[in-house]
This record gives C-alpha cells, sequence and structure tokens, in this order.
C-alpha cells in the first residue's frame, strides 16, 4: 500500500479583476504548497479573477461585467501555460476554480485538473451556474459530466482518481451520483467566499453560509466514502470596495475563508487557519490515508454493494451540445 498523500487546500484572496496577477500569486501558492510536501493543492470557485460577488448586490453592472471578461481566463492562453509550468516545475497536481473566457467572449465557471507531469487531464464547465451566476455565466453541456481523472503520482503513491465540483454542484443529487460513479478517491470541493451564519433568524439561506456549505461538503464525503479537501476564499475590505459588494450577501463583510479537509466518514480532520474568523489567508494541509476509503467503502458504497440498479439508475447524455452542427444530405451529423 502507498503511504499517505499530503494535499493542500488554499485559503486565500484572489486579486480581484486582475488576471495577470492573479496568475501569479497562484503560482507562488503552488510553490508554496509544493514546499510543503503537498502533491495536490486545490483551490476555490472562481479564484481567477475572484469571485463576481457584485452579482448578489445588483443584477447588471455593464462596466464590472466587461473587466471581468477581460480578466477570465481562455484555456488555450499564456496565462494557463504558466499555470501548467507551475505545476510541472513543483511536481505537484493543481485543481483550479476559474471563470473561463471563449472566443466569443462568453464566460463559464470552469475547473481544471493539471497533473505534476503540467498536463491538462480535465476541464470541465459547472452545469448549471447558480441563480444570479446566470446573469453572467452560461451553462455546461454533456462532456462537463467528465470531471474525475486519474492523476499519475508516481513512483511514490501512483494513480488516484481526482474529482471536482464547484458549490451548489453539490446539492444535485443526480450529479453528485454521476461524480461518485467514476471512483473518485479525492475530491475538491470549490466554494465562493462564505460568511457565518448569524443564527436562526439569518436573513441568508443557511445553505449558502459558512456552514452550511461545509455541511453539503461533509455530506459529499460521507456519499463517495472520499476524502474532500473544502476549498473557499477570502474577500477583505480592499477587494468589498472594489466590488461595492457591501449591501449584498456575498462579500458584505471581510472574511469567507473557511477551507478544510474531510475524511471519507464525513469528519472535519483539520483545524481552522488562524482564530477562524475567515479573513486569514493561508493553506490548509492534511495527509491522507487512502486505505481509509477502502475501509469506510467496505460499509457504504453507493454506486455499488449498497446499490440497487434493478430498480433504480441513473441515465446520463453526455454529448456535447454545439450552437453549430452541420447535416448531411440524409439528415445526419456531417459536413
Amino acid at each position: 500500500m502507498a503511504p499517505p498523500i499530503r494535499v493542500a487546500a488554499v485559503q486565500a484572496e484572489p486579486v480581484y479583476l486582475n488576471l495577470a496577477v492573479s496568475i501569479k500569486k497562484a503560482c507562488d501558492l503552488i510553490e508554496e504548497a509544493a514546499k510543503g510536501g503537498a502533491k495536490l493543492i486545490g483551490f476555490s470557485e472562481c479564484w481567477i479573477p475572484g469571485y463576481p460577488a457584485w452579482i448578489w448586490a445588483r443584477p447588471v453592472d455593464v462596466e464590472m461585467q466587461t473587466r471581468y471578461i477581460y480578466n477570465s481566463l481562455c484555456i488555450n492562453s499564456p496565462e494557463m501555460d504558466l499555470l501548467k509550468a507551475a505545476a510541472k516545475e513543483n511536481s505537484i497536481a493543481v485543481v483550479l476554480g476559474f471563470s473561463e473566457r471563449t472566443q466569443s467572449d462568453s464566460i463559464y465557471i470552469s475547473q481544471a485538473i493539471i497533473s505534476p507531469q503540467g498536463d491538462l487531464l480535465r476541464h470541465r464547465r459547472k452545469l448549471k451556474p447558480t441563480h444570479m451566476e446566470r446573469t453572467i455565466f452560461g451553462d455546461g453541456s454533456g462532456g462537463d459530466l467528465n470531471n474525475v481523472a486519474e492523476i499519475d503520482f508516481v513512483p511514490e503513491h501512483g494513480k488516484i482518481k481526482v474529482g471536482t465540483l464547484a458549490c451548489w454542484e453539490h446539492a444535485q443529487p443526480l450529479l453528485k451520483y454521476h461524480t461518485i460513479s467514476q471512483g473518485e478517491q479525492i475530491h475538491v470541493a470549490m466554494w465562493p467566499p462564505l460568511a457565518k451564519s448569524t443564527g436562526a433568524q439569518d436573513p441568508t439561506l443557511w445553505s449558502m453560509t459558512a456552514e452550511g456549505c461545509q455541511n453539503m461538503s461533509q455530506t459529499y464525503a460521507i456519499e463517495s466514502a472520499g476524502f474532500v479537501l473544502h476549498v473557499t476564499a477570502v474577500c477583505n475590505q480592499d477587494s468589498i470596495d472594489k466590488l461595492k459588494t457591501t449591501e449584498g450577501i456575498v462579500c458584505a463583510k471581510p472574511g469567507g475563508g473557511h477551507s478544510c479537509v474531510i475524511a471519507p466518514d464525513g469528519r472535519r480532520v483539520t483545524e481552522t487557519i488562524g482564530e477562524g474568523t475567515g479573513m486569514e489567508e493561508g493553506i490548509v494541509y492534511a495527509d491522507l490515508d487512502l486505505v481509509k476509503t477502502v475501509a469506510t467503502r467496505g460499509f457504504l458504497d453507493i454506486v455499488g454493494h449498497y446499490s440497487r440498479p434493478d430498480l433504480l439508475w441513473l441515465g446520463v447524455d453526455k454529448r456535447q451540445k454545439e450552437v453549430v452542427v452541420g447535416l448531411g444530405p440524409l439528415g445526419k451529423e456531417g459536413a
């Protein structure tokens, strides 16, 4: 059996609305995590160029949205090449959340899994942006159901399956089940900055708070019987002023960082950074003994011995839906 693998869950503030400096900070964090012994690092949702929290304060901001598009990350770009190079130079796998810009200037909530060899193993988009996110982001498609990659951590750890979902995708039972069916052992749950609940009378949905979202990540760990990196971002006062979110429900007050690592039985296995206010930046480390995933699945394997496919099953359409489809003379796809 392979020795435990060290992972790193980032709890850091992006350089909001600045692609170039965000890339530099991401590369510095990748290097720092590798020096800390980590073989895998996870970032939060839309860490590049920061989660667009202003959408929860006002439905339309043309100037802010345009600036956000310009600072979003293209898949085939020098900036992505820098991230892949950082992974390779530091022999660390990178699971990155970012706003993706296309050649037609649409943006998507996207995720990339980069190998320690610097290869882009997976690129996928959030299938359905949540609520106000739909004002600026597009939907994913069939190919984005492929959200688990087998990463080669040779020679010490061998091949490990790593998957990822974004934010409230962890509230979608069918999507979770499909992800779990791909056999992931480590899952990176990406979230935006999260505010703590103020109590029973808090007007914000509890499922949008730091406690509620961690609950969803812990539930996912139980359902998948795998390790979960629960990764959140920080948004402090300068960024709040830049995004103008004081009157919103996301990034209204400084904080938001509550990253942790969760074991296959759902328990949290790491401590908070600093005093746990959410304002502190840092990296949460954990050493994962993957034997625990096997042991836990001996009790609970919802895509194996603890399933009833003769009674309940999941149907999936992985076809990528394109905006231009060529039809041949017989109505079949072709030139």
